[in-house]
Parts: C-alpha cells; structure tokens; sequence
C-alpha cells in the first residue's frame, strides 16, 4: 500500500463489531493462520514467500481472535486492487466474504475511485459474490490460472466506488 493510502480500519471495525468480527493488518504473528487458509482453499495457492512479501497490502478478518480471513488489497493512486482473498474453510458459505469485502470497500480512502479484481472464470461462488457487490466483467485474460486439466480464464472485474450496493 503506498505510504499515504491507508484504509480505516476503525471505520469498518465500528461496523464489524455486531457481527463479532474485527478487521486488522495482517503480522507475521498470522502468517501460520493465513497460510493455513490459503493452502486449504486456493486451487494455486501462494507460496509462503509471496504471503510474507504481500503482509503490508493483507488485512485479516478475526473472529475472537482467531485470524477466519485474509485479503490482499493494494491501493494505488485512485485504484484498489484485490489481488487475494479466502475465507477459513469451515466458515466458509456463511457470508463472510460479503461481509468482509463490503468493509473493505468502505474503510478504503476516499480518493479511491474504483475496485479492481481478477477470479477464475469457474470460481461461480466467487463471481456471485463480486457481481452483488456491484462489480461488472469488464475483461477476459486467456489462459491465466493453470488447473488440473490444463489452463482457464481470468474474468477482470471492476466497479465504481460509489455504486448504490457498496
């Protein structure tokens, strides 16, 4: 994250705390918990190297402190790009996600214009959850994530800031 883009953690805390969920930036004290996530969840997961190198852009979501959530969300200029999220198997299908990335949204500066993201196109949780939150497709990267029987599709989706469902 650049140094003069910060998102407001205590803005979407104060929204969080109903639900018993607390966002935080991500430190190497959740680095076993995040990885864990993501090698349970993710078709190709990141490597541990590449989690430790994305800590300053990664805020977790923990539920009594325990870390149930990461995202990678790097801010620059007026753009936000999530280059990662998951969910905690166990939890996942409860509406976590939704919760969690509509915090995100709004704890983002607001120089912020627009959300960016890249899902596999077989990923039709994923793409559910992007499309209610008001992002649209708005590109195609052929090939891009490998698979078991071979290569998919990236759909590159984004969505204006001030869209009525954020």
């Amino acid at each position: 994250m650049s140094t003069s883009l910060r998102l407001n953690l205590a803005k979407a805390n104060i929204a969080l705390q109903d639900n018993g969920l607390e966002l935080g930036k991500m430190s190497a004290d959740d680095l076993p918990e995040v990885l864990a996530i993501e090698q349970s969840v993710a078709i190709s997961p990141w490597s541990p190297d590449q989690i430790k190198n994305a800590m300053a852009d990664t805020v977790v979501l923990r539920e009594k402190q325990s870390v149930i959530g990461f995202a990678v969300l790097v801010l620059v200029a007026d753009q936000a790009e999530l280059h990662n999220i998951a969910i905690h198997p166990e939890r996942q299908g409860q509406g976590l996600a939704n919760i969690f990335l509509r915090a995100l949204i709004q704890s983002a500066p607001a120089v912020i214009e627009a959300f960016y993201l890249e899902v596999r196109v077989t990923n039709y949780r994923a793409l559910c959850l992007y499309q209610g939150l008001g992002f649209a497709e708005i590109g195609r990267r052929p090939d891009y994530y490998s698979n078991d029987s071979g290569r998919e599709d990236a759909v590159v989706m984004g969505r204006a800031r001030n869209f009525v469902n954020g």
